[in-house]
């Protein structure tokens, strides 16, 4: 959502072959001058969606043709109200790897025009592995013995996409075992001078899909470990540049495992937990405190919040069901405590089919029939002060 109140999403609004002009060789838009996307491409992960928006006030849809594919989106905070999106390219690797790249809207530009060749923009990948400190082209090409006295792009694709205003770059997950987190500071003039970082996730963690970064720039991490984990770049010790940069072993020191609450299989230091996503409380909406980072438990109904160090359940309680994929904090009210504030957590229905009740609603299950069970829900989390509040 942006300061307007116009909502954006990754949608479909053209075929996959139709790539327009502006996206190929000769267009006169910077990003394609250095880096056209103008190959023909299938697949849900690659190119097929692009971007729509609906603006509640005069509820219009408008559709926005971008160049690069779209998946997870989050805005900066800086002038142009600047619109980051992934294009994970393939949930094992990169089936494409030409099309990893990372784009933006200039959504200022955007309303201000209408032309959304104006206001887009994308990068791919590009490593500073000669140490100079800069984007240089002429660039390693994925699949080649690097040469370092050159720069290195890499064929990984970001999944989850997020803002980090402490150091205005944007921090992305690559699904690759056993998983990486990418750093891309776009730099003065992004086409030209985005360089990205990528560190691996180390043992005892892996399984990665979503991140998220709280308001110091720490990423936050969900794994298949059974973990939630932190990825702090000042703990690094030595350069994060040069020969080998484009491994991403350059900061293991970087990494924090935080194992989540439940059983484990024998010898594993996690739970048996898969969480898909990771959202950080920014402004201490709920009320456990700001840059909480929530981590959604799908294999035990519940939200798990790390505080203080500990693990904080915040359970759907049986036999209800909850399947969490997405969550967004609301303060309805900033003068009415917990009342007036609240989490918002989409429960998605792709998975959980052993629902209790799915077939034949569970006995004291509210509202539990096949058909609430079997559809997408929202569900709202209040934090009150002490159990008799109301």
């Amino acid at each position: 959502m942006d300061q307007d109140g116009r909502v954006y999403w990754a949608a479909q609004n053209r075929s996959p072959q139709d790539i327009p002009a502006y996206c190929k060789k000769g267009s006169p838009l910077r990003s394609a001058q250095l880096y056209p996307l103008d190959v023909p491409h299938e697949g849900f992960f690659q190119n097929s969606r692009q971007v729509t928006v609906y603006d509640p006030k005069t509820k219009q849809f408008t559709t926005i043709d971008t160049c690069f594919g779209t998946h997870h989106l989050n805005f900066a905070e800086d002038a142009n109200n600047t619109l980051w999106l992934s294009n994970n390219t393939g949930l094992g690797g990169a089936p494409v790897p030409e099309l990893a790249v990372a784009g933006w809207i200039n959504t200022r530009l955007f309303w201000q025009t209408g032309e959304a060749a104006k206001a887009q923009g994308w990068t791919p990948f590009i490593v500073d592995t000669n140490g100079n400190g800069k984007r240089d082209e002429g660039y390693n090409q994925p699949g080649q013995t690097p040469d370092y006295s050159k720069d290195t792009r890499i064929p990984f694709g970001m999944y989850a996409m997020a803002y980090s205003p402490v150091d205005k770059v944007v921090w992305g997950s690559s699904l690759v075992h056993p998983g990486y987190i990418m750093r891309l500071d776009p730099g003065k003039n992004p086409p030209d001078t985005a360089l990205t970082e990528i560190y691996k996730v180390p043992m005892p963690g892996y399984g990665i899909r979503g991140m998220d970064v709280d308001r110091n720039g720490v990423a936050w991490l969900p794994l298949d470990s059974g973990h939630i984990a932190s990825f702090d770049r000042r703990k690094c010790k030595g350069p994060l540049n040069g020969p080998g940069a484009e491994k991403g072993e350059k900061c293991p020191e970087g990494f924090t495992f935080y194992p989540l609450s439940g059983p484990g299989f024998q010898g594993d230091p996690g739970a048996e937990e898969n969480p898909y996503y990771v959202w950080v409380d920014w402004f201490n909406i709920l009320g456990l405190g700001a840059n909480v980072p929530f981590e959604t438990g799908n294999q035990s109904d519940s939200l798990h919040a790390l505080v203080g160090g500990q693990i904080v359940e915040l359970r759907v309680p049986y036999p209800m069901g909850f399947f969490a994929k997405g969550l967004e904090g609301r303060i309805d009210d900033s003068k009415a405590g917990w009342k007036g504030r609240e989490l918002w957590v989409t429960s998605g229905n792709r998975t959980p089919f052993h629902i209790e009740g799915i077939d034949a609603p569970a006995p004291g299950a509210p509202g539990a029939t096949p058909e609430t069970l079997s559809s997408p829900l929202v569900v709202e989390f209040q934090l009150r002060p002490d159990p008799l509040a109301h």
